[in-house]
């Protein structure tokens, strides 16, 4: 085994043997459970009570006597009461009068049914997504933000001087824990929650698929997050700094971005949102096109600008994230390399 090898083994048990590690990757493993099992259970089909229920219901509806005056009125002044055209018949009104207020079981029935693609685009999968990039960021941080609190990077630096080899065995660690945690973690909830739509046959063709593929895309991001909050401890030597910052960029970049006219092709939260999901919608301000100043009309004056929607590529995407990465990676690693270490 190489020398670099049983460093990055050595790192492994060291990650593996940080209670803050731990916590972090229990969470990772528990919330989604939680999450997941929410979701079945939201989505659960109705019990035979609940539908009896509803029908009881619904049965109370029609028979009070309300209902029967508000369908005489409907069918008196149809257009007054519904918006129904005024030239119907009295048999035509009845009809479109019964049709939209005669009480119906989906009424009394609160049945919301698992929509698998709802869920990876807009539900669940987004909030794992969110919970293992901050993990993962964190996990990061506060790995080796205890070794230069606790002053052990100077002792490690005894047992292996060379400090490339420290740094990479380091990031090579945290990023393949990241990765395959978030991996096993996405993997997981898909086959699982593919499992459950499948046995309510609300599973699509190719659906499951790219599900799969959104959580595979998604535990890269989360690789990189871990990536990130290392190089940038590395860099500050400070997990408080390094959370400060990150906190500010998430707070107040959008902010900044709009103040200083900078579009939504910069903004992070915009390219992150590109890879997982392979290709966002955003707005940009463009200059209108004389067909559209016509439509405006004289009363726009000078300096008018319109929108267009563009798409933001996963291409793209990965280009903006890697460029970050890869510039605090390299001010990290040649920050640790040059600086003493107390």
């Amino acid at each position: 085994m190489s020398a670099f090898l049983r460093l990055a083994r050595v790192e492994l048990r060291r990650l593996l043997h940080r209670r803050a590690a731990l916590v972090l990757i229990a969470a990772c493993l528990i919330v989604p459970v939680i999450i997941g099992v929410a979701t079945v259970l939201d989505t659960r089909p109705p019990s035979a009570s609940d539908l009896a229920q509803a029908e009881e219901q619904m049965e109370q509806a029609r028979n009070d006597p309300s209902f029967e005056e508000n369908i005489r009125q409907c069918i008196a002044d149809p257009q007054g009461w519904g918006g129904y055209p005024d030239d119907l018949t009295a048999e035509e009104a009845e009809k479109a009068c019964l049709a939209d207020q005669e009480p119906r079981l989906d009424w009394y029935l609160y049945s919301p049914q698992l929509d698998i693609r709802s869920e990876r685009d807009n539900g669940s999968g987004i909030a794992i997504t969110l919970l293992l990039s901050m993990a993962m960021m964190l996990l990061g941080t506060t790995f080796t933000g205890h070794d230069w609190a606790s002053g052990s990077v100077s002792n490690q630096l005894l047992f292996e001087p060379r400090r490339l080899r420290v740094w990479f065995a380091k990031a090579l660690v945290v990023t393949g824990t990241a990765t395959l945690l978030a991996t096993v973690v996405m993997s997981s909830y898909w086959l699982a929650i593919g499992a459950v739509a499948r046995s309510r046959d609300r599973l699509g063709d190719g659906v499951l698929l790219d599900c799969l593929q959104m959580g595979w895309r998604a535990a890269g991001v989360a690789g990189v997050a871990a990536l990130l909050g290392f190089a940038l401890t590395m860099l500050f030597r400070s997990t408080v700094a390094t959370l400060g910052i990150l906190f500010g960029i998430a707070l107040a970049g959008g902010i900044l971005l709009g103040v200083f006219g900078i579009g939504d092709r910069w903004n992070p939260a915009h390219n992150v949102g590109a890879v997982v999901a392979d290709g966002v919608q955003y707005y940009a301000e463009t200059t209108c096109s004389p067909k559209q100043l016509e439509e405006m009309g004289d009363d726009f004056g000078g300096g008018v600008y319109c929108t267009e929607e563009r798409t933001l590529t996963f291409g793209q995407g990965v280009g903006f994230l890697g460029t970050a990465v890869v510039g605090a990676s390299l001010g990290s690693l040649l920050w640790f390399r040059r600086r003493d270490v107390p």
